[in-house]
């Protein structure tokens, strides 16, 4: 009988594989073959080890500083994307005018970054908010804005806990989730958390088109506690395989290999999330539009947190970078929603196929210090002539205008870097956001 010790002392190195290898070899033996036949079909199954390039790949730094701490921001989204494009599957980046760091691990993919990668889907690189997305309503009858913000209130639920009303999703949607080992058993999170909003940067934004006057309303959400249960099952898959195949490539860059069985599931997965989530924007929007009894004039959507392929075969991985090219998806329809922050208007771009910037475009606004750094230093203020409403009661401070880029910067750097055309406006009335939660959770109060 062949075992481990065997395997060993021909010259082959211990793993998981071992147990497969040594099936088949005790299989082949038992079969009449002789060491030689089974040592050469041992190398066919060994795995080979891919390591980190020494040198990263160049990518695009479509991104400009108009101050120290801007400088400061983009050193750092630079030190993180050269980690970044030394992982061995990545083949191009580039680097969104709204780019910042989203974690201190090297290599972590900033915000506003995409990589495109061959044959493989990086869980940590579209991270646990999956098809974190932006989706406009434009009402066919003048409405009173604020009518509109009470009713998507109404409508809706921000943040965790709470939800007193059950909205279930489409059949079509719920009847793939036993069939895919990313999906099976999270139909609880699909159901609970549909038609809700999340919280953190998410938000209902209503305003006025600067074209026409009809009254719009904008959400941004993600696929909720879906995705984050999705993007674990992805990891953990994506662990073991980096395990095996790439020890050297850190957990968080590690990938699922998108031509076996785990890859094509997952992706599967991963649409499906998507249509979860398109159908979740609509929910609210439909539930908002019934209470006004207001017709839909115009409605469309695109996600920025997301995997994508192109007709040259790679995965374009965009974190917080928005798809920009004509027939992204099935459902795409020509334009693409870029948020900036409550106070702003929300740009309608014209897709614009850059090369350079991989067809993507920024998100949004994106900020130059995390969260806590800017609290610590400044002490915004709710912006003036804006119905800004804090669905948890208090504001959060982290969120305000005051912690984004400049608005009318980024905005500028989408013109100059050929990345988008403003064909659009959403001209702002007020928003509603979770606000801060946290500051009156029930842990916090036991204490």
């Amino acid at each position: 009988m062949i075992d481990g010790t065997t395997l060993i002392a021909w010259g082959f190195k211990p793993g998981r594989w071992f147990k497969a290898a040594l099936e088949t070899a005790n299989a082949m033996r038992a079969g009449g073959a002789d060491d030689d036949s089974i040592f050469i079909a041992l190398q066919a199954l060994q795995p080979i080890e891919t390591l980190m390039r020494t040198n990263g790949i160049p990518f695009a730094m479509l991104v400009d500083a108009e101050n120290e701490q801007e400088r400061a921001n983009i050193a750092a989204v630079a030190r993180h994307m050269d980690a970044l494009m030394r992982v061995p599957t990545v083949v191009a980046g580039a680097v969104m005018p709204d780019a910042c760091p989203s974690g201190a691990a090297p290599g972590t993919i900033p915000v506003g970054a995409v990589v495109a990668c061959d044959d493989a889907i990086h869980p940590g690189f579209h991270s646990s908010d999956i098809c974190c997305s932006v989706a406009i309503t434009v009402f066919g009858r003048r409405d009173d804005p604020r009518r509109v913000l009470d009713a998507v209130q109404d409508a809706t639920h921000f943040g965790p806990g709470g939800r007193s009303r059950i909205h279930v999703p489409p059949d079509e949607v719920m009847s793939e989730f036993d069939g895919n080992p990313f999906l099976r058993g999270l139909e609880r999170f699909a159901i609970g958390h549909f038609a809700t909003q999340g919280d953190g940067n998410h938000f209902a934004f209503v305003g006025h088109l600067k074209s026409t006057g009809q009254v719009a309303l904008v959400t941004h959400h993600g696929s909720r506690g879906l995705g984050a249960q999705v993007y674990k099952r992805g990891m953990a898959v994506a662990r073991k395989h980096a395990a095996i195949h790439a020890p050297k490539v850190p957990e968080h860059n590690a990938w699922i290999k998108a031509s076996s069985e785990d890859g094509r599931a997952y992706w599967e997965a991963l649409q499906i999330v998507r249509r979860w989530t398109k159908a979740n924007h609509i929910a609210i929007h439909d539930l908002a539009a019934a209470r006004l009894g207001n017709a839909i004039a115009d409605r469309f959507w695109n996600e920025h947190n997301f995997v994508f392929r192109k007709a040259d075969g790679l995965f374009y991985h965009g974190k917080g970078a928005t798809p920009n090219w004509s027939g992204f998806s099935r459902d795409d329809e020509g334009r693409t929603i870029v948020p900036l922050n409550m106070a702003e208007p929300v740009l309608i771009l014209k897709h614009a196929d850059n090369k350079s910037a991989l067809g993507f475009a920024p998100h949004g606004a994106g900020r130059n210090v995390r969260r806590k750094a800017f609290l610590r230093a400044n002490k915004p203020q709710l912006p003036v002539g804006i119905d800004a409403r804090f669905y948890r009661g208090r504001p959060d401070p982290s969120e305000l205008p005051e912690a984004y880029k400049n608005a009318a910067s980024v905005r500028s750097q989408i013109g100059r870097y050929g990345l988008g055309e403003v064909i659009d406006e959403v001209i702002p009335y007020g928003s509603i956001m979770a606000g801060d939660w946290e500051a009156n959770a029930p842990w916090r109060k036991a204490r």
